[in-house]
């Protein structure tokens, strides 16, 4: 139950429902957004809101969703359900492209996992599509909208002889004009006209029985006449005979299209619905996300526990102007304090407080999702009953006080605990004595019954009473008595002051007044008001505080973390360090132990002194020993250690070399080189195959590169070689950070529209450069339509690229000439 007649109205959801039919696509969504109504029935609440929350992370996560061709087909469809009927051309080319519009969408929601939008998708299990009914439009009817020539043989017959007569017309026409010109009938710089369908030669007034024919027109002036000539005159009535004999021939065509069609008509119609269903929740989605609204926790009983919670239409309202923001309010009402009564200053925010509740309660329970923070929970209530502004009428002879009595009466009649009632200025319009006792006994009573609401009030008994009182809590909208301007903010668990001493003081009321209403409002209300300032002081100074020592907590536990982590990075640096340097003494011994025992053979082969041998195997085996004493992970003096046995590794490296020259010799290259031969560059020492060679450039290619590189700077190398360059090459880009990292974040598909042309053919360059790097084959670039400019640009600069294989419109059910796919060629 709703109450008053007026309730959306008074609290603003006429301009809610206002925004909806705005961002509707077709009559089918408006004619929904009029028809919503408040909804109580907690499952199927929970599936309207859930649709419409699955809908905001449609727009916001995915690329593409169809938005085109929202038609309504319903009275074209119920107009040829009787026999003998048929649709008009453009209504079975908006049929068409309604039916593609929802088959579309139906391939939308098939192509993704059910668990991602169980809602949405399983309304679309309903939808039944038949190809059969597009096939028999697309036999007729073009991709423009136009009966095609060849859906009857005699309308490609009939249309045939229309255009063999008119270009007769035109050609004995323009003879005739000829010359009248060459007679000086008519100005040479004169055209042929067309005037009721005909063609004509403008002939002035003078000269009009010179030429032979109708007269079809004539100027304003009534100087020149317009004359169908009498010799074209039979053929143009042939034309028209021929345009009336294909009007009835599409007429034909079209009859039979809807006897055909007819038997599918009941599904046609529920697709259309289904599409009108779509409309309508995208318009919540669209309002949802520009509100930033969620779907809070739904639970099957009344209570409300928002966080954050902003009033809608108050938001959009300061978004049109810089610097102002609204206060977000933190709102309780639950079994313990199901009533909260607000108090505080004139303009504090007493009423919005209010309305905010009544009208994000109401949103949600008409099925859209409301602008409050994560975590906020709410219920569902059976009435939402309001008093809100003066309901004063002369007609019906109530005063302002009368109406608010009218309205406490219903309230008291219908209130239960399922109920929530929204009273502002609790109290008003009588005697302050008579009617603050009649409004705290009217709020007993609501409490007694349960309900749950929200009360402004500036009356002390009310306060007295929410204070003593169970399940009624006082409120507070905090006021800045230093600036003497409101926050906006509630506060729950103390009353506010009206500071209306204040005010009247900031105005400038003078003082001597003022001494005077202080005495005649008793010592006792001016200590209690100044005690509910003291109160109110002093709790925002220790808020002040509290949320002093919480941001100074978090920073520090901030900064614990950080060092943590760099505490952390340091040691496994350090360790990756060790380890690799370990590695690296590894090689070194395998190395020289390769060396020496060369030395040692070369030794015996020359019968070198049996002393000098055992002392360098002995350097060997001490080296060794170094090495390997220490398996686990190095501790302590390690990077001394590592520097001694890099030392003796050194020197036992420089006692090898001069033999070691005499026994390696430089590779030779007797063969001159050709392509399909192993090579390495000089500079950059990477490997590769030779492909080509052009006088003295070889072209090298390395992985999926290839490069131009003069002969004298690459070498000859074996296959082998060739096969471990290009193995330790692939492991590099598997672990390099920053391909890894590249790899991740790429992207195959831009969105340009709207982008400038030579901004557009950047990121075009930089999505292929990438692609290059990351080895992605295919690629898609939004550009939208438009008028084609932005596409053919791309597609000019793409066919310049030497890496670019192909590129091609996207299929027409993935956005057509809108979007370019691309094929790369590694």
């Amino acid at each position: 139950m709703i109450y008053p007649d007026n309730f959306e109205n008074k609290i603003g959801f006429d301009r809610i429902r206002t925004l909806l039919g705005e961002k509707c696509l077709s009559p089918m969504g408006l004619e929904k957004v009029n028809a919503i109504k408040f909804v109580d029935d907690f499952g199927n609440l929970s599936h309207i809101l859930s649709a419409t929350y699955e809908f905001q992370q449609i727009l916001i996560f995915e690329d593409f969703f169809p938005s085109e061709h929202y038609y309504k087909i319903s009275d074209c469809l119920n107009k040829i359900r009787i026999e003998g009927t048929f649709p008009e051309v453009q209504e079975v080319f908006d049929l068409k492209r309604t039916l593609e519009t929802v088959k579309s969408i139906l391939n939308f929601f098939r192509n993704k996992d059910a668990v991602k939008y169980p809602v949405l998708q399983s309304m679309c299990s309903s939808v039944k599509m038949y190809p059969y009914v597009l096939e028999s439009i697309d036999r007729i009817i073009d991709k423009k909208g136009v009966i095609r020539d060849n859906a009857s043989s005699r309308l490609k017959e009939i249309r045939a002889e229309l255009i063999g007569k008119s270009i007769h017309v035109t050609k004995r026409l323009n003879a005739i004009l000829k010359q009248a010109q060459s007679d000086g009938i008519v100005d040479s710089d004169t055209s042929a006209s067309v005037r009721n369908g005909r063609g004509v030669i403008p002939v002035s007034s003078y000269d009009k029985r010179k030429i032979k024919g109708l007269i079809h027109d004539q100027s304003a002036s009534g100087k020149t006449v317009f004359i169908e000539p009498e010799e074209i005159v039979e053929i143009n009535n042939d034309i028209v005979e021929l345009e009336y004999e294909e009007r009835r021939e599409i007429v034909r065509i079209l009859t039979a299209f809807a006897d055909d069609v007819r038997p599918y008509i009941d599904d046609l119609l529920e697709s259309n619905i289904f599409l009108g269903e779509i409309d309508f929740i995208r318009s919540k989605a669209l309002l949802g996300n520009h509100l930033h609204s969620i779907k809070p926790i739904l639970t099957d009983k009344p209570f409300i526990a928002w966080k954050g919670a902003i009033h809608p239409l108050l938001y959009l309202s300061f978004e049109k102007s810089e610097g102002r923001k609204v206060i977000p309010l933190e709102i309780v009402l639950d079994e313990k304090d199901r009533i909260l009564l607000i108090s505080g200053p004139n303009a504090g925010g007493k009423s919005v407080c209010l309305k905010t509740v009544g009208l994000l309660q109401y949103m949600l329970q008409c099925g859209l999702t409301i602008p409050v923070a994560e975590g906020s929970e709410t219920g569902i209530f059976k009435n939402i009953l309001i008093d809100i502004g003066d309901e004063q009428s002369i007609d019906n002879d109530l005063s302002t006080y009368s109406s608010h009595l009218i309205n406490m009466k219903y309230f008291v009649k219908n209130g239960n605990d399922k109920t929530l009632i929204l009273i502002d200025e609790f109290g008003t319009g009588t005697e302050p004595m008579l009617g603050g006792s009649i409004a705290e006994a009217i709020l007993g009573e609501l409490n007694r019954k349960k309900v749950f609401g929200v009360i402004t009030t500036h009356y002390t008994n009310l306060k007295h009473f929410a204070s003593l009182t169970d399940g009624v809590e006082n409120g507070a909208m905090a006021f800045d008595n230093h600036l003497m301007q409101p926050l906006f903010q509630l506060t729950i668990g103390k009353p506010g002051s009206s500071f209306a001493f204040e005010i009247a003081r900031k105005i400038g009321l003078p003082e001597e007044i003022l001494v005077i209403a202080s005495e005649k409002a008793g010592v006792k209300n001016i200590n209690y008001d100044r005690h509910l300032k003291d109160i109110a002081r002093d709790k925002r100074y220790w808020e002040t505080k509290r949320q002093s020592i919480r941001q100074q907590e978090k920073r520090l536990e901030e900064l614990m973390s950080e060092y943590e982590k760099e505490l952390s990075g340091a040691r496994t640096l350090r360790k990756e360090i060790i380890s690799k340097a370990k590695d690296e003494a590894q090689k070194l011994l395998q190395e020289s132990n390769r060396m020496i025992e060369t030395t040692i053979r070369q030794i015996k082969e020359t019968q070198a002194e049996k002393e000098k041998t055992k002392d360098i195997r002995q350097q060997l085996e001490e080296f060794k020993n170094a090495v390997s004493e220490d398996t686990k992970p190095l501790k302590t003096g390690s990077e001394e250690k590592i520097a001694i046995l890099s030392s003796r590794a050194r020197k036992i490296k420089l006692e090898s070399e001069p033999v070691k020259e005499k026994q390696v010799q430089a590779p030779s290259q007797e063969h001159p080189l050709k392509p399909g031969d192993a090579v390495r560059m000089v500079d950059t020492q990477a490997a590769g195959e030779i492909i080509e060679i052009k006088d003295k450039m070889v072209q090298v290619e390395t992985g999926n590169l290839r490069f131009f590189v003069p002969l004298d700077r690459i070498e000859r190398i074996s296959r082998a070689d060739l096969k471990k360059s290009l193995r330790a090459n692939q492991v590099y880009r598997e672990n390099d950070p920053a391909i890894v990292q590249r790899n991740i974040n790429f992207k195959p598909e831009i969105d340009i529209r709207g982008v400038r042309g030579e901004e557009a053919i950047n990121q075009v360059r930089d999505l292929i450069d990438n692609a290059l790097i990351v080895q992605h084959r295919n690629l898609r670039i939004l550009h939208g339509k438009g008028n084609g400019i932005l596409r053919q640009l791309i597609r000019e600069y793409l066919a310049t690229v030497d890496v670019v294989k192909s590129f091609r419109d996207e299929h027409v059910e993935f956005g057509g000439s809108g979007i370019t796919v691309v094929e790369m060629d590694f």
